[in-house]
């Protein structure tokens, strides 16, 4: 498997918990990755970072989203979208392993396989705007 889909995974886990109490995450986590087959232990710990990583920021990451989506909250948002923004955001402001380049492409097609036409744009120009912001320097 590549990074690709192991942050495709992430999303795919982050979108879940939205509609789950937080209390059954863990379990929800190891169920899905127990049907990944595909998964290597490389896989496994990638996802497993963002996934802990996003859940720990999820305040402030969601502020960030905030902040850079001009005329928008978290709350009106698609719950796909805010899922793919809360997977880009996490790597970009707290894992900072990957090029801010690659995130945002890898969102980006997300946005076009998951969500609506107007969703890449969206996607992009947040992630761009982040991208170019303070909360990334450093």
């Amino acid at each position: 498997m590549s990074r690709r889909n192991a942050r495709r995974d992430a999303f795919h886990l982050l979108f879940q918990f939205d509609f789950h109490e937080k209390e059954n995450e863990e379990e929800l986590k190891g169920l899905f990755l127990a049907q990944k087959d595909d998964l290597t232990e490389d896989d496994k710990e990638f996802i497993e970072i963002i996934v802990k990583t996003a859940g720990e920021n999820l305040d402030a990451i969601d502020e960030l989203i905030g902040k850079y989506a001009k005329g928008w909250t978290v709350n009106r948002m698609s719950k796909v979208d805010l899922a793919i923004l809360r997977v880009a955001v996490c790597e970009m402001v707290f894992i900072k392993e990957t090029p801010f380049k690659v995130i945002i492409n890898e969102a980006i097609e997300l946005a076009k396989k998951y969500s609506s036409d107007e969703s890449p744009a969206f996607i992009n120009g947040i992630l761009g705007m982040l991208s170019k912001g303070e909360a990334c320097v450093g």
